[in-house]
C-alpha cells in the first residue's frame, strides 16, 4: 500500500499541477478569443474524444489491464508484447479513420458540428490524435506495472509546452477569422503531443532495455488484447456519440429559446470553457487515484484477493468524499467572484451550486467506474456511463430550450447521480463490500455544508465592509478548513490520521 500511497501522492501533485497550468491557460486563451470563439473550440473536442473512443481509449485499457497482471505475474517479456501489438492495432484503426475525417471535414464541420468555421480544427485533430494514442498508449503501460514516475514527469512538461504553443501561435498571429483561431489552438496541441510521444517512447525503450523481449506471440494475442479493447472502445464510443449530440444540442436548443447563434455559442463557450473548468480544478486527486487504484485492483483480482480489494475501495471512498465536498462548498462560495475576475466575463459561475453537487457526484462516479475497469468489471462501468450519458442528453433535449442553462445544470446533477448510483451498486456486488453511510457520505456532506454556510456568511460580511476580493476568498479558506475540520472531530472522524491507504490487520 505504500506503493500505492506513493504513487498516489505523485500522480496527484502531477494532476493538480496540470490542473492549475491547464486552468492559467484557459484563462489566458478566453481572454485572448472571447467567449464565442472558445465554444467553437469546445465545439470541436467531441470530434477528438470520438476519435479516441475509436482508436485508443479501449486499448489503452486493455494495456493497463493486461500489462499490471502479467507484471504482477513475473511475466515481464509479454508486457512489452502487450504494447507492441497495442500500438499495431492504433494504428491499423486510426490511419484509415485520419484519412477519412480529413477528407469529409467539410460535411462534419456543417452538417454534424452545425458550424462551418470548425472545419480547420476539425482537420488538425488528426495528426493531434495519432500522437496522442502513442503517447497514451506508453503512459498506461508505465501505470500498469507501478512506474508512475516517467509519464507524471512528462505530464508535467506537456502542459507547459501547450500552453506555451498555443498561446505563443495566437500572440504571434492574431487577429485572425474564427476558423483560423481554432485551427491555431489545435495546432499548438499537436506540438505538446510531439514532445509527450516521443518522450515516453524513449523512455519506455530506455527501461525495458534490462528485460527479454519475449517470444513473439508466447504470451499474448492481438485477439486477446481486443477481448478487452474492443466492448471498452465501442461503449466508450457510444457514451462520446452521447456526450457529443448533448455539446452540439446546447447551442442549438438555446437558439430554438430564443437567443442568437452568436449568443448562444458564447453561453456555451462560458459554461465549457470557464465555469466547468473552475470546478475541475481541486479534482486532480480523483484521476490521479483512478490511474494506480485500475492497475493495481487488477493485480489483486489476478491474484484472488478480494478481500483486500474490499478494504481498498472503503478507504478510498471515505477519501474522495473528505478530500472533495469541501472543494465543493469553497468553489460554491467564491467560484462566481474568482471566475469573473479570472475570466473577466460576468457571466461565470452561473449554476455555481447545481454544476457543483454535479461535479462532486460526478467524482464518485469516475471512482467507482475506475473500481469496476479494476474489477475486471468494464462493460457494467461503460454500461452505467452510457445511461448516465442518456440522462443528461435527455435533460439538453427537452429542457434546455425552455429553461436555458439552467435545464443543463439540473441534467448535468441527475445524469452524475445515476452513474454514482448505477456504479455503487455494481461494486457493491462484486467486491462484497457494504456501504459505510456515515464515512463515505454523511460525515462529509454534513461537515461540508456547515462550512459552506459559514464561509457564504463571511465572504459576503468581508464584501460588504469593503474588504479586497483576494483578501474575502484567503479568509474563507482559513476558516472553512477549520471549520471542516472542526464538524468532522466532532463527528468522530481522526482527521490527523491518514489510515485511507493502510491495511487492515
Amino acid at each position: 500500500m505504500s506503493t500505492i500511497l506513493a504513487g498516489t501522492l505523485l500522480l496527484t501533485a502531477t494532476g493538480l499541477f496540470s490542473q492549475v497550468v491547464g486552468f492559467l491557460y484557459r484563462m489566458a486563451l478566453s481572454r485572448l478569443i472571447g467567449a464565442e470563439t472558445m465554444g467553437l473550440y469546445q465545439l470541436v473536442m467531441p470530434v477528438y474524444s470520438m476519435f479516441m473512443s475509436l482508436t485508443a481509449v479501449g486499448l489503452t485499457v486493455a494495456v493497463s489491464t493486461l500489462s499490471a497482471r502479467h507484471h504482477a505475474l513475473g511475466d515481464n517479456g509479454t508486457v512489452r508484447l502487450v504494447l507492441r501489438r497495442a500500438l499495431g492495432c492504433f494504428f491499423l484503426l486510426a490511419l484509415p479513420l485520419g484519412a477519412a475525417v480529413v477528407l469529409l471535414s467539410d460535411p462534419i464541420s456543417v452538417y454534424l458540428l452545425g458550424d462551418a468555421r470548425t472545419r480547420l480544427g476539425v482537420a488538425l485533430l488528426v495528426p493531434c490524435v495519432l500522437l496522442t494514442g502513442v503517447e497514451n498508449l506508453h503512459k498506461h503501460c508505465f501505470y500498469g506495472i507501478g512506474r508512475v514516475r516517467p509519464p507524471a514527469a512528462v505530464e508535467t512538461v506537456e502542459q507547459l509546452i501547450r500552453a506555451g504553443a498555443v498561446l505563443g501561435l495566437l500572440i504571434a498571429l492574431l487577429p485572425r477569422s474564427a476558423e483560423e483561431t481554432v485551427g491555431l489552438i489545435v495546432l499548438g496541441m499537436v506540438v505538446c503531443e510531439i514532445f509527450s510521444a516521443c518522450a515516453l517512447t524513449l523512455l519506455f525503450r530506455r527501461h525495458w532495455q534490462r528485460f527479454p523481449p519475449g517470444e513473439p506471440g508466447a504470451g499474448i494475442s492481438a485477439r486477446q488484447l481486443m477481448a478487452i479493447a474492443a466492448p471498452v472502445g465501442a461503449t466508450s464510443l457510444l457514451g462520446t456519440l452521447l456526450g457529443s449530440a448533448n455539446a452540439v444540442l446546447i447551442p442549438a436548443k438555446l437558439v430554438e429559446g430564443g437567443m442568437t447563434l452568436s449568443g448562444a455559442m458564447a453561453e456555451f463557450g462560458v459554461l465549457s470553457g470557464m465555469t466547468l473548468p473552475l470546478l475541475a480544478l481541486p479534482t486532480g486527486f480523483i484521476g490521479a487515484l483512478c490511474l494506480v487504484m485500475v492497475p493495481d485492483l487488477s493485480r489483486r483480482t489476478a491474484q484472488g484477493d478480494r478481500r483486500a480489494a474490499a478494504g481498498f475501495l472503503d478507504r478510498v471512498m471515505s477519501a474522495t468524499s473528505l478530500l472533495m465536498a469541501p472543494a465543493m462548498a469553497l468553489l460554491t462560495v467564491v467560484g462566481p467572484t474568482v471566475g469573473r475576475a479570472m475570466f473577466r466575463e460576468q457571466r461565470v459561475g452561473e449554476l455555481m451550486l447545481p454544476l457543483a453537487v454535479g461535479t462532486l457526484l460526478g467524482c464518485w462516479q469516475s471512482v467507482l467506474s475506475g473500481a469496476l475497469n479494476g474489477l475486471g468489471l468494464q462493460g457494467k462501468a461503460a454500461r452505467n456511463a452510457i445511461l448516465s450519458d442518456a440522462v443528461q442528453l435527455a435533460f439538453t433535449f427537452f429542457a434546455v430550450s425552455r429553461f436555458g442553462l439552467a435545464g443543463f445544470a439540473a441534467g448535468y446533477a441527475a445524469s452524475a447521480l445515476a452513474g454514482a448510483g448505477l456504479n455503487l451498486a455494481s461494486v457493491l456486488r462484486a467486491a462484497q463490500l457494504r456501504v459505510n453511510w456515515l464515512r463515505w457520505f454523511i460525515r462529509p456532506l454534513l461537515a461540508a455544508v456547515l462550512m459552506g454556510l459559514w464561509c457564504n456568511l463571511l465572504f459576503r460580511v468581508m464584501l460588504d465592509a469593503g474588504c479586497g476580493r483576494g483578501w474575502a476568498v484567503l479568509a474563507c479558506a482559513a476558516l472553512g478548513l477549520a471549520v471542516y475540520a472542526a464538524a468532522l472531530l466532532a463527528q468522530g472522524v481522526a482527521v490527523s490520521r491518514p489510515s485511507f491507504f493502510r491495511e487492515k490487520q
